[in-house]
């Protein structure tokens, strides 16, 4: 059942009309407010008049990280501070924050997409939600708070970190949601594993994750460690925090707001876009935004549009889930790997827990790449010669597969720093690499 029957179950054909009038005015906002896109479309000598059907947004200019990132902090943005009602930014781990302004008419209307989200999922009014998305300048804690409350389902605003308190309250407010990072969700059952509590006996019913790529695997390892239904959530900083895109019961993609967001998937060498149902990366359009509304946003994500019709009645297209991003491809020895595909290989083998770390260094010339995995408690019990074997199992699966030699390292049972938010993944400690 879908929570807005006017939009979610829209007929394509009004969809269309409906996504072309919001962009043909979404142009005219920006081009009349925002001195960098009047400056990008005077450039290709395009306007708002240009736009007669919705494949003409191809016409339009990109949009990249970059140009948020010059213009910091409020230069893209298309109303004076005196009309905003409230700053998010990204985390800026790799130089300058993005900036995320919002009047009073976006949050409403991140609030009603998030609350989209969450009834897609199953949550109801009779919910507990533990909220462990980060509050503060991050988009995760507030964006979920908001929609949890749009919904009148009950929030418990626990925030991330603390986890032995997530575990205890979980037990003793009865929480029947989670809301995490998907690698804070594995932590969490860990902890309760260690506190000698069985989180499967638990009321929990339900997780909600995101903020982080993560694999059909990992889905499917959390489920079985805390049984409940694991649900994706997709959002991004710069299209307003989480809330684009969200899966429904059936669990074969995520459905995008298509009234709020105008999704492409081009070519990331050629820009163009690409045919029906393969893979790229996906440039967003934001069409109802007041107060920074970004024009053809490449994310640098890769997916595919699911093209057949989704049994729940919602028309909004549906994307696969992230399989990696463009730019967090790493290239070994001239060849393109990507984490995800080595999560992949290690979640195929039973002797290893779902907790790594990749390490690239530099040996002379040529690159190495080290894969840290932490063992079973079984096989890291066994003599070093089961380890070994262990090791050159998965060494010489990755390289049938990927063509590529690495070193990999079994490590003890919980070594691994355990993340209670994003998971840092990959170590570049090549020289060019490191800031």
């Amino acid at each position: 059942m879908p929570w807005n029957n006017e939009f979610e179950c829209m007929p394509l054909d009004e969809l269309r009309k409906f996504q072309l009038e919001k962009l043909k005015e979404t142009v005219e906002w920006v081009t009349a407010r925002v001195p960098f896109y009047r400056q990008l479309f005077q450039k290709k000598g395009i306007s708002a008049d240009d736009i007669k059907n919705i494949k003409d947004i191809v016409k339009l200019p990109f949009t990249v990280k970059n140009d948020l990132r010059d213009n910091y902090p409020f230069g893209i943005c298309a109303v004076p501070i005196k009309e905003a009602v409230r700053i998010h930014t990204s985390s800026g781990t790799t130089g300058k924050p993005v900036t995320a302004l919002y009047t009073e008419k976006d949050v409403n209307d991140w609030s009603e997409c998030v609350a989209r989200c969450l009834w897609a999922y199953g949550v109801r009014e009779h919910d507990i939600v533990q909220n462990a998305y980060g509050y503060g300048l991050f988009t995760g804690g507030l964006g979920l708070h908001q929609g949890i409350a749009r919904i009148n389902a009950t929030a418990l605003p626990i925030s991330t970190g603390s986890t032995e308190l997530q575990v205890s309250l979980m037990q003793d407010f009865k929480t029947s949601v989670l809301c995490s990072t998907p690698s804070y969700a594995l932590t969490i059952a860990e902890k309760a594993l260690e506190m000698g509590i069985d989180i499967k006996r638990l009321p929990l019913r339900l997780g909600i994750f995101g903020a982080e790529p993560w694999s059909e695997k990992i889905r499917l390892t959390i489920e079985e460690r805390m049984g409940i239904k694991a649900m994706d959530i997709f959002g991004l900083t710069e299209m307003g925090g989480p809330g684009m895109a969200y899966e429904c019961r059936f669990q074969n993609g995520s459905h995008i707001n298509e009234d709020h967001y105008l999704a492409e998937i081009v070519n990331p060498a050629t820009l163009e876009p690409v045919p029906a149902g393969e893979k790229g990366e996906l440039v967003l359009t934001s069409l109802q935004r007041r107060a920074m509304p970004l024009i053809r946003f490449r994310t640098k994500d890769i997916t595919r549009f699911v093209e057949e019709d989704c049994p729940c009645g919602r028309t909004f297209v549906k994307m696969e889930r992230i399989s990696g991003r463009t730019d967090d491809m790493l290239i070994i020895n001239g060849v393109n790997v990507f984490p995800s595909q080595i999560e992949s290989f290690l979640l195929d083998m039973e002797e290893v827990a779902p907790q790594y770390r990749l390490i690239v260094r530099k040996r002379g010339h040529l690159d190495k790449l080290i894969i840290q995995v932490e063992a079973n408690k079984e096989i890291y019990a066994h003599n070093r010669a089961k380890r070994y074997e262990t090791e050159s199992k998965i060494m010489s699966h990755i390289k049938g597969n990927l063509g590529i030699r690495v070193d990999v390292r079994l490590v003890e049972p919980g070594t691994i720093e355990r993340s209670t938010g994003k998971a840092a993944r990959v170590v570049d400690e090549r020289p060019d690499q490191l800031r």
